[in-house]
C-alpha cells in the first residue's frame, strides 16, 4: 500500500496554534507587566522628588526668615535681629505654631517687613503673612492670607531654648527669649530632617 505523504502546502495543526498563542500570551503578559512596572516606579520617584522639592523650598525659607527674625526681648523690651532698627519686633511661639517679624519678599514685586506665622491647621502646615500694625501686633490670623506649606501633615512641633546648653522647652511667656528653635515635622507617614535654626534676636 503506498504511504501518503502530507503535501507541503498544508497549514499548522491545531496543537502548533495553540502552543504558538500560549506562547504570544506569555510574551505579552511580560510586557504589559514590564509597562506596568515601569509606571509605578515613575510614579514613585515623582512623588519623591517632589516631597524632597517641597522639603527643601519649606525648611529653606524657614531657616532664612527665623535667621533674620525681628523678635521681643520680653513683654516691655524689643530687641533687634536682622531687620533695621525702626521695625518693631515681634516673636511668638506655642506647641503647634511659630509667629515672628521678617523682612520678606511676597511676590517679585511686594516685599518688607511682615509679620508671619507657620501652624498646624487640620493636616495642613500653613504659612500666613500680614503687615504689623504700629504697636508690631499681628491683627486676626484667621483673615491674614495663607498659603500652604505642606499637606497631610500629621506633626508638627515647635520648641525652643535660650542658650545652646539648654533643655528644649515647648511651654513660652513674653517674657522668654528664644535663641535657638526646633522645628519637627511629619508628613504621610514620613519625618522631615529636623530644622534648628539659630535666631538672630
Amino acid at each position: 500500500m503506498p504511504i501518503r505523504r502530507r503535501p507541503r502546502g498544508d497549514g499548522f495543526t491545531l496543537v502548533e496554534v495553540v502552543v504558538s498563542l500560549a506562547i504570544l500570551s506569555l510574551v505579552m503578559l511580560a510586557t504589559i507587566t514590564g509597562l506596568r512596572t515601569l509606571a509605578n516606579t515613575q510614579g514613585t520617584l515623582e512623588r519623591i522628588t517632589e516631597r524632597v522639592d517641597t522639603v527643601r523650598s519649606v525648611s529653606s525659607f524657614l531657616r532664612d526668615t527665623l535667621e533674620s527674625a525681628v523678635g521681643g526681648g520680653g513683654a516691655d523690651e524689643l530687641t533687634l535681629g536682622g531687620g533695621r532698627a525702626e521695625e518693631v519686633g515681634y516673636f511668638e511661639l506655642t506647641d503647634q505654631s511659630l509667629s515672628w517679624n521678617s523682612t520678606v519678599l511676597i511676590g517679585e514685586n511686594v516685599g518688607g517687613s511682615y509679620l508671619l506665622r507657620v501652624a498646624r491647621e487640620d493636616d495642613l502646615l500653613v504659612l500666613r503673612w500680614q503687615q504689623p500694625d504700629a504697636s508690631g501686633r499681628p491683627g486676626d490670623w484667621a483673615a491674614a492670607e495663607a498659603r500652604t506649606l505642606a499637606v497631610e501633615l500629621e506633626e508638627f512641633d515647635v520648641s525652643w531654648r535660650q542658650h545652646y546648653e539648654d533643655e528644649w522647652r515647648r511651654d513660652w511667656g513674653r517674657d522668654d527669649i528664644a535663641h535657638w528653635v526646633r522645628l519637627q515635622i511629619k508628613t504621610s507617614g514620613r519625618y522631615w530632617p529636623e530644622l534648628i535654626v539659630q535666631v538672630s534676636q
